[in-house]
């Protein structure tokens, strides 16, 4: 599974329908608005990078308003939620 934290900028007025589209595009699986440089950051999950260069090049980057983008790749995941979830299996 590929992870890819997508960093948007919207036309100011259209944020929250940006975020809307883009949420439900296939495999974006988390849009979060956020203050600083940029208005949305996408969570993208999916198989492969052809999955991933048809869900952000092909599909996000072309929603209306979605003004720039800037994708970060994940190499691992260091959440000590997700650790303390996978030792406490079976322990109820």
């Amino acid at each position: 599974m590929i992870t890819a934290f997508v960093m948007i900028q919207t036309v100011a007025d259209s944020i929250p329908e940006c975020a809307q589209k883009i949420s439900e595009l296939e495999g974006i699986s988390e849009v979060y608005s956020v203050a600083g440089d940029w208005d949305l950051i996408a969570i993208a999950r999916v198989r492969n990078h052809e999955d991933l260069a048809e869900a952000i090049a092909n599909k996000l980057s072309k929603v209306d308003g979605v003004v720039e983008t800037t994708t970060h790749i994940a190499f691992r995941s260091y959440s000590q939620h997700d650790l303390d979830a996978a030792f406490s299996l079976g322990l109820e």
